[in-house]
């Protein structure tokens, strides 16, 4: 069935109907792209909603419970359900969106320069009748004229009283009429044989061809209507399979969920290893004697921590009320002075969790090692290299690398021995009750904690002269939070120096801090990773604190780029001992950036 033979005389139909097929293929490209942007704020909300749920850093410790875990599982696998949705919609504006948008303007384009060809052909046809009805009035006007005139004729020629003059002179009149009617009637009649091919050729050509041309666009415009559904749903098909995947994981992350585990692991992780207390002794106050009674008052005097660790991880652990007076000049503030109050050996926390803790930092500390040793086999390797051709680079530049590769291992080595001593200490250690970490005058001489250490000075300067040592306050929290102890030089935090032996009130048996032993403890961080190279356009003298100089064409490495304040960090490429300042920051248009890694790099 065509348009041109069944719809020949309904172009007007035609006109709206193609209009209609235009405007609904853009109303459903517009649909699609609203559904596009569905799908991607979808897609970033799930994203938005998987990452704010994801454990913190310091929350880390609570997710080892099978739930927590599970839970953190599900949300990765959200994250990735989330990504296919990013999928759909990406795939439904590339493939879809943009050819809808396409398809459209092209489809308005034809439609207009079809329908500008009919309206000419019709206008062309128009012309032709028009031109036909006034032939033909014409020949009517004519044939009328040479009828009346033929008509004068006979009746002049019939009257006896006219002269022979008048009668030739209508018969003259009528011979002009009866020619002008005849030349009227064979321009009618061309005029007509034009107008009959023209319509005929209209009819059964020219503008059967145009509406071809309309209904192969509409049928066109159906075809791809058709088509781009089919790739919608084909697009959500491809990714069915991944998004199967991804319930499918939530169901595994579901079944691997254990209440019994997650009870075993709540045992594990606040088990504190100590024995329940025993009986409390009955107390005769009738037989007590009264030297009994004296020395019992003074004994908390000579071993202060008794009564502090004596509940140390027990119910009663978490009654202990902020401290005041001396003690809280200690406890406001855990970096007095740039010096960190904290032990390393982990003394302060129950022996379980303790073993626990330091078999984590030595787990930490033997990955440390081996990356550093892998990270000087490729030291090694490249001065080598260098040696053998020294076109390639500098041996003596990685000399520098690997002798503070050297230092990071004898540093790294040094506390992995430490913390071994102090887990087989702490292995050694049998299990016994709360009052066997008592550091009484007779104990161990390892205190537990640094807090164990002011509470001792403090109870024991309270039961002296506070006063006497105001002028002392400052050596005090010295000595608190950076000396060791003389019989064991690793430790972080020393033998109990500080409180205070019987009969000791003066502040003559504190001790000074040795500075070795403070540069063991703190060391610098590990430098920042190399970003890229660049090249100093020009010289540059430093003039604020954190800059450093630079000597036109000097290169160095791009250690943090410019974060709008005008300022890049570098660092120079082999840094000598002697300049105090390798690294630091200069004017951003000082420096040409000549090449950027893809992954920051280590020193």
């Amino acid at each position: 069935m065509s348009w041109g033979t069944e719809l020949w005389d309904q172009y007007d139909q035609l006109h709206v109907h193609t209009q209609k097929g235009i405007e609904f293929l853009e109303k459903y490209g517009h649909f699609v792209d609203a559904r596009t942007k569905i799908e991607q704020e979808y897609a970033s909300k799930l994203r938005r909603l998987a990452r704010n749920y994801l454990p913190k850093k310091k929350e880390e410790d609570d997710y080892q419970f099978t739930a927590t875990k599970a839970f953190k599982l599900m949300l990765n696998e959200i994250n990735d359900l989330a990504g296919q949705h990013e999928v759909i919609a990406e795939n439904l504006s590339t493939a879809v969106v943009s050819d809808l948008t396409t398809l459209v303007k092209s489809m308005k384009d034809d439609r207009r320069k079809f329908l500008q060809e009919g309206a000419r052909l019709q206008a062309q046809l128009t012309l032709s009748l028009t031109t036909l009805a006034k032939t033909k009035e014409k020949y009517e006007k004519a044939f009328g004229a040479s009828e009346r005139a033929q008509d004068a004729y006979n009746k002049a020629d019939a009257d006896l009283n006219l002269s022979r003059a008048d009668v030739e002179k209508q018969r003259m009149t009528s011979n002009i009429k009866r020619q002008q009617m005849d030349d009227s009637k064979n321009e009618y009649a061309n005029q007509l044989q034009k107008t009959n091919e023209l319509q005929k050729l209209y009819y059964t050509k020219l503008m059967p061809a145009v509406f071809q041309s309309l209904q192969d666009m509409d049928e066109k415009r159906v075809k791809c209507i058709q088509n781009f559904m089919r790739k919608s749903a084909q697009t959500e098909q491809d990714v069915l399979p991944i998004i199967a995947q991804c319930l499918e994981g939530i169901q595994r992350c579901t079944d691997a969920m254990d209440e019994k585990e997650d009870s075993l692991l709540v045992i594990e992780k606040y088990k504190s290893g100590f024995l329940p207390p025993g009986d409390i002794p009955f107390e005769d106050l009738s037989t007590v004697e009264s030297g009994s009674v004296s020395s019992s008052t003074t004994t908390p005097q000579n071993t202060p921590s008794e009564k502090k660790t004596s509940i140390l991880g027990t119910i009663t652990g978490g009654k202990i009320k902020k401290r005041s007076g001396l003690l809280g000049i200690f406890g406001q503030n855990k970096n007095l002075s740039g010096i960190a109050l904290q032990e390393d050996d982990f003394s302060e926390l129950p022996p379980n969790q303790r073993r626990k803790k330091l078999q984590s930092k030595l787990d930490e500390l033997t990955a440390k090692i081996s990356q550093e040793t892998g990270a000087r086999d490729g030291l090694m390797k490249m001065k080598t290299v260098y040696e053998a051709n020294p076109a390639l680079g500098d041996p003596m530049s990685i000399q520098g690398q690997l002798t503070e590769n050297g230092q990071r291992l004898d540093k790294l080595r040094s506390d992995l021995r430490r913390y071994q001593a102090w887990l087989e200490e702490a292995e050694g250690s049998p299990a016994s009750t709360l009052s066997s970490r008592t550091n009484g005058a007779g104990s161990s001489p390892r205190r537990s904690s640094v807090s164990d250490e002011v509470e001792s000075l403090s109870r024991s300067a309270s039961d002296s002269s506070v006063n006497h040592h105001k002028n002392t306050a400052g050596s005090l929290v010295s000595s608190l939070t950076s000396h060791g102890s003389s019989n064991s030089p690793e430790s972080c935090l020393g033998n109990s120096h500080l409180s205070l032996g019987p009969g000791g009130t003066d502040g003559e048996n504190f001790q000074d801090i040795d500075d070795e032993d403070a540069e063991e403890e703190f060391f610098e961080p590990e430098p920042l990773p190399v970003l890229g190279r660049c090249t100093a356009l020009y010289t540059f003298q430093a003039s604020s604190e954190g800059s450093i100089a630079l000597e036109e064409g000097e290169e160095l490495w791009l250690i943090e780029t410019d974060q709008g304040d005008g300022w890049t960090r570098v660092r120079r490429l082999n840094p000598s001992h002697l300049d105090p300042m390798p690294e630091g920051f200069v004017p951003t248009s000082y420096i040409d950036t000549t090449e950027m890694f893809e992954q920051p790099q280590p020193v």
